[in-house]
């Protein structure tokens, strides 16, 4: 859902301005404003993803007010005139929109505003991914936890596999195969130096 706003100085072009916007369910209309002042408000105390804004308003333009923005939502601009189109590049606004403004060209630009956030917020969860430094597995019927960096080593015993803990002066005897441990172990943190045996890279002290 992208929360926006729409800011217009004609209230017609807001109304209609408004019931597109209802008419794409993954649009939330948080406030309409008449002018750039209002609309500072409205982003001073929302988080706001797109907003909808004409040109030519009394007072502070659409693009005098964008240019002041430190921290701007993703813009789609509407104006009945052409010739601001290559400043408004210059801001890099999401879409320039001649009025009136067609239903299916609005919600083409729309569309693109919605790639566009869907594309920033995949890229912050996986920025985000958290780390995992543990497995679980098996031992007498239960799950145990076993921290990545409590591993010395790993050997292989057929259908069995040892794990020797630095915890624990005794080795954990797991049902799995060697190969399959090797899969499910980060590369970064261990090394199958042997057809039977993992080491933990920490650990090496010598080559």
């Amino acid at each position: 859902m992208l929360n926006c706003i729409a800011v217009d100085d004609e209230p017609l072009a807001l109304n209609l301005l408004e019931d597109n916007i209802s008419k794409l369910s993954y649009l939330k209309l948080v406030a309409t404003c008449s002018d750039a002042f209002e609309a500072t408000k409205v982003l001073e105390e929302n988080t706001i993803d797109l907003m909808f804004i004409d040109i030519q308003m009394p007072g502070l333009t659409g693009l005098e007010f964008i240019k002041s923005l430190a921290k701007k939502p993703m813009v789609i601009l509407l104006t009945a005139y052409k010739q601001y189109a290559l400043d408004s590049y210059d801001l890099d606004v999401v879409d320039y929109l001649l009025k009136p403004v067609a239903l299916d060209r609005f919600m083409k630009a729309c569309n693109k505003a919605k790639v566009l956030y869907d594309l920033k917020n995949s890229k912050q969860q996986l920025f985000h991914k958290p780390v995992v430094d543990y497995f679980f597995q098996y031992v007498d019927y239960s799950q145990l936890k076993i921290l990545f960096s409590d591993i010395v080593w790993i050997e292989g015993l057929g259908d069995y596999i040892k794990i020797h803990l630095k915890s624990s002066n005794k080795p954990l005897v797991i049902r799995n195969t060697i190969k399959a441990m090797e899969d499910d172990l980060p590369s970064s943190k261990f090394i199958r130096i042997h057809k039977s045996y993992i080491i933990s890279i920490d650990s090496i002290t010598a080559t």
